[in-house]
């Protein structure tokens, strides 16, 4: 390679570099494998050594990826947080020890440890209490996600024992498996595309706007790094010893290695039996464990000099395709999933794997017999991520993707901006109407004592077609139906009478509106008070509501124009269920009422505390200035940009002080939030 071909590689991979950092750390979305990246990034390290007259400082080589968000607060790392250089070969970490040795004149030790496949963060704490936590940003300055991290329950807010004044400590936020299969599913229930893997749930989960939701998602923390500036300790081993005694979820997975054939071990073992950790794990870690020889050892520009890290290659099946079906969802989408010659893979047998949508089996060109490459993303969902094009049978033909509805026959229809096919008969597709009503039923949405098979029974029966119809079923027609005795249809019968009591952010979860989860349902049921409220908004008004964006509010409206969903609504109604917000002992008084405002900035209280004490006395809480906002309620370090288009629209500015003046009830400050302001 000549030196303009070098130039031109070199500006190749620092753009695919660049567009694939995004996507991972800021997009939650990758669309390379971590091998991958790494291979490219180790390509482009070399030609930069190669070629040193083109090393900048804006090179992925140089800096670290970077996942600041702008919806946060940037605070500055007090000791930059760098991330690690990393290695699929042993003989690479063979050559990080023998450098060791070279470099450090006294004897050392190792602490390996397991590298946790999630989302960096850095706790600051100060007098046994937490004051902060900031996402690794890039490397200087980090996301201010405190109050998410209040959430994450095994992280204490405050320490007991003999803790220092004030320290840093770091590690990893990570979902373990449960939490993530859960929220795919609910996820995938509403329309919405799943998470890739873990990490990528994490890092979303972390960087939500409702500490709430982040709190219900499931989040864990361990935590794995005191940097040595912070502590007087004599090895990272001793400081984590101590953190753990402090109460602080230390991993306890590490160990102490003398040499090289100890770190061997441990990555050996490992390798096996992370397969049986509930969380995902993507290699290991070396660290000189002694803090003299780190800080002899220093820094490059982007990485320690005293740690490595060694990557797990994704374990990987070869198997034949047997063929594909295509599933329709309760939306409409149709989701292609490969039926695979049973193939051991992570610890468990797979017999099919998602092929996500027709753009992937072209890309890929797979063709039924072929016999393909199976990985587990993440380390848990089985995917198809290639072809062994010399198993190839002759004759083999491409897949055709279906032009029709593989339940109902209705030609297919894909909407502009989407990968995913649907089908639009979304009243007489069996599969929609079952799965809708299925939805509804969940513990989630109305908490009846029945699932799938009870829902495929009563369709088939003719007695059901929409939720509305549960509640004209008859004890007598129960007792008809095969397998029903008069116990089960009593109790089939009396959950459903008790469907009345469920509030009305979760009948408006169980309507199904495509994009509106859990979530979304109960701060769209909040702002809104009443379905006829929701029935009259305007996309704009929608847009109101924390959290929801066009594609949300659209649904929304578009959901609430169809007469079917008004009638469907109406017979609800007329059953007893709850379509208007009930007043609670938590509502004060109509204070704010006819209301909308805008919150920023910090107060005595919480954001989410204040947001709570807005609704309570009336008013509604939007996330945006717009022209309907009455007023932004303005604390201390309030957003520039809000403050500007107050201006620009004549929108008043309140202090807390003025705010409170305006409640018959007095609220009273909590206590130690002061801690959290810098």
């Amino acid at each position: 390679m000549d030196r303009a071909d070098a130039k031109q590689r070199i500006l190749e991979l620092r753009g695919i570099l660049e567009e694939n950092s995004r996507r991972y750390y800021v997009d939650n979305a990758p669309t390379m494998s971590d091998q991958d990246f790494d291979f490219l990034m180790h390509e482009l390290e070399a030609l930069e050594a190669e070629y040193p007259e083109f090393v900048s400082a804006d090179s992925p080589t140089q800096r670290v990826g970077s996942d600041l968000d702008t919806g946060f607060v940037k605070r500055a790392h007090r000791f930059p947080m760098l991330s690690l250089g990393n290695t699929y070969s042993i003989s690479e970490i063979e050559d990080f020890a023998a450098r060791a040795d070279k470099a450090l004149e006294s004897g050392f030790t190792y602490c390996c440890e397991l590298k946790f496949d999630g989302t960096a963060i850095c706790l600051t704490y100060r007098n046994g209490r937490l004051v902060q936590a900031l996402t690794r940003g890039d490397g200087v300055q980090g996301d201010d996600v405190t109050e998410n991290v209040r959430h994450i329950s095994n992280i204490p807010q405050k320490l007991h024992g003999d803790y220092p004044q004030e320290f840093e400590i770091r590690g990893e936020i990570l979902m373990p498996y449960a939490s993530f299969e859960a929220l795919n599913a609910e996820r995938e229930d509403i329309g919405e595309a799943p998470f890739a893997n873990p990490r990528n749930a994490a890092s979303g989960s972390l960087k939500l706007t409702d500490p709430d939701e982040v709190g219900r998602r499931g989040l864990w923390c361990t935590l794995y790094h005191i940097p040595a500036q912070s502590v007087p300790f004599d090895t990272h081993d001793e400081a984590l010893t101590k953190a753990a005694s402090w109460g602080l979820p230390v991993s306890d997975k590490r160990r102490l290695c003398h040499n090289i054939d100890e770190i061997k071990e441990y990555i050996d073992y490992w390798d096996g039996a992370r397969a049986d950790l509930p969380f995902a794990t993507d290699g290991i870690v070396i660290k000189i464990n002694e803090l003299s020889a780190q800080r002899a050892l220093g820094y490059t520009a982007k990485s320690p000099r005293w740690a490595v890290a060694y990557k797990f290659k994704a374990e990987q099946a070869c198997t034949p395709l047997l063929s594909i079906d295509y599933q329709v969802g309760r939306t409409g989408a149709v989701t292609p999933v490969a039926n695979l010659a049973p193939v051991q893979l992570g610890g468990t047998v797979v017999k099919r794997a998602t092929l996500v949508n027709e753009d992937q089996i072209a890309s890929l060109d797979i063709r039924i017999g072929d016999s393909v490459y199976v990985e587990k993303g993440g380390e848990i969902i089985p995917k198809i991520t290639g072809v062994n094009l010399d198993l190839r049978p002759a004759g083999a033909v491409p897949v055709a993707f279906p032009e029709r509805c593989p339940d109902c026959g209705t030609p297919l229809v894909k909407q502009e901006g989407e990968a995913k096919w649907f089908c639009p008969n979304r009243d007489a597709c069996p599969t929609q109407i079952k799965g809708r009503i299925v939805h509804f039923i969940g513990r989630k949405a109305m908490n009846v004592q029945a699932g799938d098979a009870t829902v495929d029974q009563l369709y088939e029966a003719g007695l059901v077609r929409t939720p509305a119809d549960l509640y004209d079923i008859s004890m007598y027609q129960l007792m008809s139906l095969e397998g029903w005795q008069e116990k089960a249809s009593q109790r089939f019968l009396d959950s459903l009478r008790k469907t009345v009591e469920v509030p009305f952010e979760r009948v408006l979860f169980a309507l199904g509106i495509r994009f509106v989860g859990e979530t979304t349902a109960r701060d769209i049921a909040r702002h809104f008070g009443s379905i006829d409220a929701i029935a009259r908004a305007e996309k704009e008004q929608l847009l109101e509501v924390p959290e929801v964006g066009e594609v949300i509010a659209g649904s929304v409206y578009e959901y609430m124009r169809n007469e079917k969903h008004l009638a469907e609504i109406e017979r609800l109604k007329a059953k007893g269920l709850q379509f208007t917000a009930k007043d609670s002992a938590s509502a004060l008084s109509g204070a704010l009422e006819g209301k909308t405002i805008v919150i920023s900035g910090n107060f005595s209280i919480s954001r989410d505390a204040m947001k709570e004490l807005i609704v309570a006395h009336g008013g509604k809480c939007a996330s945006g200035v717009s022209g309907s906002t009455s007023f932004l309620l303005a604390g201390t370090k309030p957003g520039p940009e809000k403050l500007r288009k107050c201006e620009q629209l004549g929108i008043p500015v309140k202090n807390e002080e003025e705010f409170l003046a305006m409640l018959p009830v007095p609220v009273q400050p909590q206590q130690e939030t002061e801690l959290t302001l810098f």
